[in-house]
């Protein structure tokens, strides 16, 4: 038993340090793909292409096809958390500032923690997890300039629906995808959920009326699609997927914080960007979040980590007593 949670905590480290550490970076990556690929068409284009490797090479380790079921389900999924959250976001971007797009994506874990409290009546807010929320939200707001923000200047009301909408449909699909009746592996249900998010993209792609020169698309903005597919689709992703299994949906959240740190820390050693006093003291918030979330008073497994740790104990055990059987027999 305490071998298995011992390599569960440290995949889950695994897990946590890709979306906190690949997601911080791909802010970056985007900036570069949309620089000549138009970006309903380039999300569109990612998803697809890690969404199809993925169930490729599942279905390539002996996963059973998922029925017509599951496929409805995870057609639900991926229009929560691609067409409607990475779109509202991407379309919002043109019309609301950045700073106004990173405060309402650092409420995801407050979203989470609302639409948890929907499903489950009983369940009630840690006072840690709530210290960690607002922590986490006044480091983003620090972050993001306040007297920018309380400049007066009007922010586009449709717009700012728009956004807030994007990030309750991001925060709904990935506590939904937790209790989905989704193929029980990871790898199998992200390519699935990806490929469903990534064909409703092209979709509004088309609607939308993108177009794209294919002569002008940059060797930047290629390599940045590829690295955002490769990287922050097939890694990140399945692993965010896997999290939100594993462990509490706010926890998994914590990610809204630290990419922007992580971004951040990009700019000043790849960018040249300076990190003033302010820059510095928000990170810090950020981080004394994440830390009150992430260490709130429960275990690190769910009711699911433990049932798994128990049926590989007990398979364990099987196969040492048939083992013994076995020997006593010769």
């Amino acid at each position: 038993m305490d071998a298995c949670r011992s390599q569960l905590k440290i995949k889950m480290i695994l897990a946590f340090g890709a979306i906190y550490f690949i997601w911080g970076s791909t802010y970056l990556a985007i900036r570069f793909a949309i620089e000549t690929i138009p970006p309903f068409l380039m999300m569109g284009c990612r998803m697809l292409l890690a969404g199809s490797i993925l169930y490729v090479w599942a279905r390539l380790r002996g996963e059973k096809c998922p029925h017509l079921t599951q496929w409805l389900i995870a057609a639900s999924v991926g229009m929560l958390l691609f067409f409607a959250g990475h779109g509202s976001l991407a379309w919002s971007g043109q019309v609301v500032p950045s700073g106004v797009a990173a405060l309402s994506v650092a409420t995801a874990p407050l979203w989470m923690i609302l639409l948890q409290a929907f499903q489950n009546p009983h369940s009630t807010m840690n006072v840690r997890v709530a210290i960690g929320i607002v922590a986490g939200l006044g480091g983003v707001y620090l972050m993001v300039k306040p007297s920018e923000l309380l400049s007066g200047s009007p922010v586009n009301p449709v717009g700012a629906v728009v956004l807030l909408f994007g990030t309750l449909s991001w925060s709904a699909g990935s506590v939904y995808s937790k209790s989905a009746n989704l193929p029980k592996s990871s790898m199998l249900a992200s390519g699935m959920s990806l490929l469903c998010g990534g064909g409703g993209l092209l979709l509004l792609s088309l609607l939308s009326r993108e177009r794209m020169d294919l002569t002008s698309v940059s060797f930047r903005s290629l390599a940045s699609l590829l690295y955002l597919a490769a990287f922050g689709s097939i890694i990140a992703f399945s692993a965010y997927f896997w999290l939100l299994r594993k462990t509490s949906p706010v926890r998994v959240s914590t990610y809204a914080y630290v990419n922007p740190v992580i971004a951040i820390f990009l700019g000043w050693f790849a960018g040249g960007e300076s990190l003033s006093p302010r820059i510095i003291t928000a990170m810090l918030l950020m981080v004394i979040g994440v830390a009150a979330i992430v260490t709130q008073n429960s275990t690190y497994f769910s009711s699911a980590e433990k049932s798994d740790s128990t049926k590989e104990t007990r398979k364990r055990a099987f196969l040492k007593g048939e083992s013994a059987q076995h020997k006593e027999a010769i």
